[in-house]
């Protein structure tokens, strides 16, 4: 059992780590009007209330640190008002001891073996993801080929997140309209082996909320099975890239597997090199 002396110094980080974030942001930044000379900088426990729409009282308590429940739904809101990146976000949801971002960061085991695999596919872009589509890990081929996909900072390292929340995600992903559905059916598929799972349930729940498009396919209650693919890419320095997307299973590592892009023709094998980053 969790005693009140172990959860004070909690509550203390989190009052702190909230007072701080809300100080570096000016009204301007958020849309209010330019506000008078202020005692202290930054906006104000009212303002930042306000704008993520919950309570003046429990969002004071909350950045007083008192024993209050905060639900993701209203951290997600919080985090939005104070423009936290990923880091931010993971550590308020700690330091709340709400449920995280992403359960399995910490209960995943990779193996020495996968992972070999997974890096030795390299110079073709490979990524590891389990059944809800989040990315464990990336040899660097992958990473180069994505490296400029987010006109914002990358919060939730998922395939589906990835697309349905970026702007720019139609320039860049040539088959979007075609594949999207597919892999909101590919989801529906896996996520009746997960019914009632907290951490599933979340995730949806946000997708939903935040994604309109998202949330109409999955109302079709469409679901499908794992195919090898042919997807193309429009890349800043290499151009249009043609892959053959490929699912590779591990017995030993049941819920993952690695997504293989490999090049379709001449032209996306030789322009691939392209698309590495310095470093």
């Amino acid at each position: 059992m969790t005693t009140d002396a172990a959860i004070r110094p909690r509550r203390a980080e989190l009052a702190g780590f909230l007072k701080t974030r809300r100080a570096r942001l000016s009204p301007e930044e958020v849309g209010l009007p330019p506000a008078p000379r202020r005692r202290t900088p930054g906006l104000r426990r009212e303002e930042v209330a306000m704008l993520a729409g919950v309570g003046v009282t429990w969002y004071t308590w909350l950045e007083q640190g008192r024993p209050i429940n905060a639900s993701g739904q209203v951290l997600d809101a919080v985090a939005r008002t104070l423009r936290l990146d990923r880091a931010e976000r993971e550590h308020l949801y700690r330091l709340a001891e709400a449920t995280p971002l992403r359960a399995w960061d910490a209960a995943t085991a990779v193996s020495d073996a996968v992972r070999g695999v997974l890096h030795g596919l390299d110079p073709m872009p490979a990524t590891l993801i389990n059944s809800r589509f989040d990315i464990i890990e990336s040899n660097t081929a992958h990473l180069s080929l994505f490296a400029e996909w987010h006109a914002l900072p990358c919060v939730h390292k998922n395939l589906l997140w990835c697309c349905v929340t970026e702007p720019r995600a139609r320039e860049w992903f040539l088959d979007y309209e075609r594949e999207i559905p597919y892999l909101v059916a590919r989801l529906r598929s896996s996520y009746g082996r997960h019914i009632g799972d907290p951490s599933w349930e979340e995730d949806l729940r946000r997708l939903r909320e935040i994604s309109p498009e998202f949330a109409e396919l999955w109302s079709r209650h469409e679901v499908a099975e794992p195919r090898d693919r042919v997807l193309r890419f429009r890349h800043p320095a290499a151009g249009e890239l043609t892959f053959n997307r490929t699912e590779l299973t591990f017995p030993a590592a049941a819920g993952l597997s690695i997504a293989v892009y490999t090049p379709r023709d001449g032209s996306t094998r030789e322009r691939l090199r392209l698309t590495r980053t310095p470093g």
